[in-house]
């Protein structure tokens, strides 16, 4: 009976940590927990009514997704890049997921294209993209760039693109394009990103994601700017 009820307490505990987790790391994702800001666990203890060790193990997990920093003296930190830092991956992003799209049109299914044009489709639905504010994609299967990574078949780029990079360049990707054209130009470079992968054009898909790619850096340099 004492394994059982110590089982079902630690079942508990993983599932106030998951909810936790996914809720911070919304909240950095779209700027509500602001980048650079103290990650005040009292704070956040109380605001969500949850115990400090669902928390602690939450913010762990962000920092192994690097959108949180912990450093001496100071406590853990949502993430703050510089323009410099932004800038440079960037340049790796359209180089490698250049190569992935080109990957991609050589060796996805047809399952796997029709899933990534059914993306589309929901993405199409989303209130803030229909009303050009921002375009929020979840995270893993439901991101379009997630899936060209995936659909390249290469685990190298995977493990770097999906793994390594991926959280920062969510949140950057998210947060620069809000409330400026980004959203609806993404959105149709996507199409057309797909449309070429369906024609198993390598050359052109790759081409297309990376200005793509490129475009979303222009983005994120001018919103910096202003911002400054």
């Amino acid at each position: 009976m004492q394994n059982t009820f110590s089982e079902q307490n630690l079942e508990m505990h993983r599932t106030i940590s998951d909810s936790l987790f996914c809720k911070l790391q919304t909240a950095i994702i779209k700027g509500e927990l602001k980048a650079g800001s103290k990650i005040s666990e009292p704070e956040l203890a109380r605001k969500f009514g949850v115990s400090r060790a669902p928390l602690r193990e939450a913010i762990s997990r962000l920092e192994g997704q690097k959108l949180v920093e912990r450093r001496a003296h100071v406590g853990a930190r949502v993430v703050s890049l510089s323009l410099k830092e932004l800038v440079e991956i960037s340049y790796m992003r359209e180089a490698l997921e250049g190569m992935a799209c080109r990957l991609a049109a050589a060796n996805m299914t047809e399952e796997e294209v029709f899933k990534l044009k059914y993306l589309l489709s929901v993405h199409e639905k989303n209130e803030d993209l229909k009303e050009g504010h921002a375009y929020y994609q979840k995270e893993g299967d439901l991101d379009f760039h997630y899936c060209i990574v995936q659909g390249s078949h290469n685990q190298k780029l995977i493990q770097l693109l999906c793994n390594e990079l991926y959280y920062l360049m969510r949140m950057y990707r998210y947060q620069f394009s809000v409330d400026t054209p980004r959203p609806k130009n993404a959105f149709d470079e996507h199409h057309a990103i797909v449309a070429a992968i369906e024609q198993r054009d390598g050359a052109l898909s790759e081409q297309l994601m990376r200005k793509h790619i490129s475009a979303a850096r222009i983005n994120i340099e001018q919103q910096f700017n202003d911002k400054c």
